[in-house]
């Protein structure tokens, strides 16, 4: 392959740490990373001239590990992979949780897989699930055609799309999961609370964005939490916490992988950047599951990023048209908001402004996911690893525009919001796909499956 040609240059951050260098490539690969010393290296350009970084971060390409791209009919992989990119996120971690077509079986994922590679403009894994009732079987065919793990609720948010799991029968999933050497991942949230919750609060007429986080108490999320937690090491399953929204529940995560568990948390950037105090502004648009909560849990989530023990940070991009955001009964709207485009700028924004080294913020948006859903050669910047870079400016200023991301919804819940730094090039595999308009077209993603180590 040789040295390659010469990319960019910047401030390289690398699994290693901050290199004042450039990043060589050929046939879309990292070749070398090169530090210059202070001085700038020779070498043939790259086909879109040398990227010349200055005292911007070169960054590798995110990857979100929690996305819905077909949730809603009104949005679809090729919207939400061109927003991905238009954002930094070279590589997305697709939920399974489709429109009237939950990924269930091999056939479903085998349909959705070739949709994708027609659709998507970023690399995309494919997660799986199970139906409520003699999932199990399906599992080792679904790891066959590619699934990169299964999604497993534990609360009915949709009795077909997004259907809870029965204890007895997650075990069974949980075995085959195990057996296969795949990874569970899991929306941790107590129905038996939370139902009876919501019917009592809509019986009293107490039906604000605020009534929201009431019926889901911190308790509905970190008993499931634990539950998951105490079913997975039971079973010897791999596990992966999404959308923490607790700390606590962070701290339970921690607890579980010093016992043994092969376990990691997420959190969210809804989670890091609002309060369910910002619902009294905002209204139903910020309604998400689980629900925001209070300022010191969001500066106890911050603090987990800066030590580590948050593992991941993804947006949980959930697209719904704001026509599904504005109800007046906020119990009739759809919860979630989206975010894969706000991601990357909002996380290394304010983890920044809070000294958070960028290797570890790099960490979570990146290289943690990457490993953590065995996608080989994403989320580093080394040599072997694909050419996927972002070049992220933290000196410059933006303010979002909802109606103007990439992403079908037409809105974001930061809208009006001044972010600190701007995404002014993304490269995937070796190619400037964004550079302030985005240049991609549908079908140049890649599916990718797991390579487990």
């Amino acid at each position: 392959m040789g040295l390659g040609q010469v990319l960019a240059r910047g401030r390289i951050v690398t699994p290693h740490g901050v290199v004042r260098g450039q990043v060589r490539a050929a046939d879309g690969v990292i070749t070398a990373v090169e530090s210059d010393d202070g001085r700038s290296p020779a070498g043939t350009p790259g086909p879109h001239g040398v990227i010349d970084a200055g005292e911007s971060y070169i960054i590798p390409g995110a990857v979100d590990a929690h996305v819905h791209c077909l949730s809603s009919s009104h949005e679809g992989i090729e919207a939400t992979t061109r927003s991905a990119l238009a954002g930094g996120v070279t590589t997305i971690v697709e939920m399974p949780y489709d429109h009237g077509n939950p990924i269930t079986d091999a056939g479903r994922l085998r349909a959705k897989r070739a949709m994708a590679e027609q659709q998507a403009h970023a690399d995309i894994a494919l997660l799986a699930t199970v139906q409520p009732v003699g999932g199990a079987p399906q599992v080792e065919g679904l790891v066959e055609a590619g699934a990169a793990g299964f999604k497993l609720s534990l609360f009915d948010t949709d009795p077909r799309r997004f259907p809870r799991v029965p204890d007895v029968e997650l075990l069974d999933v949980l075995s085959e999961i195990t057996r296969c050497g795949s990874i569970a991942c899991f929306h941790a949230e107590n129905e038996e609370i939370i139902k009876p919750l919501v019917e009592r609060l809509r019986a009293e007429g107490r039906t604000q964005p605020l009534d929201h986080c009431a019926s889901r108490p911190p308790i509905s999320e970190t008993e499931a939490v634990l539950k998951a937690a105490e079913f997975s090491l039971a079973m010897g399953c791999r596990a992966h916490f999404c959308h923490l929204s607790l700390a606590r529940s962070v701290g339970i995560v921690s607890w579980y992988a010093e016992a043994g568990l092969d376990a990691t948390a997420e959190t969210c950037p809804h989670y890091l950047a609002f309060t369910a105090e910002d619902m009294t502004m905002a209204g139903s648009r910020l309604k998400i599951n689980p629900p925001l909560r209070d300022l010191e849990d969001q500066e106890a989530l911050w603090d987990a990023v800066a030590r580590g023990t948050v593992d991941v940070v993804a947006s949980d991009h959930a697209p719904w048209p704001l026509s599904e955001k504005v109800l007046p009964n906020v119990f009739d709207n759809h919860s979630g908001v989206p975010g894969v485009e706000t991601l990357v700028p909002i996380v290394l924004g304010e983890g920044l402004a809070r000294a958070i080294p960028i290797e570890s913020l790099v960490s979570v948006l990146c290289t943690t996911p990457a490993r953590r859903f065995g996608l080989k050669g994403k989320g580093a910047i080394e040599p072997g690893y694909d050419a996927d870079l972002v070049v992220f400016d933290p000196v410059r200023t933006s303010v979002v525009d909802g109606s103007r991301l990439h992403s079908n919804a037409g809105w974001s819940p930061y809208d009006g919001m001044k972010l600190q730094g701007k995404i002014t090039h993304v490269l995937s595999r070796g190619t400037v796909v964004f550079d302030g308009e985005l240049h991609s077209e549908a079908g140049r993603g890649r599916i990718l499956k797991p390579e487990v180590e």
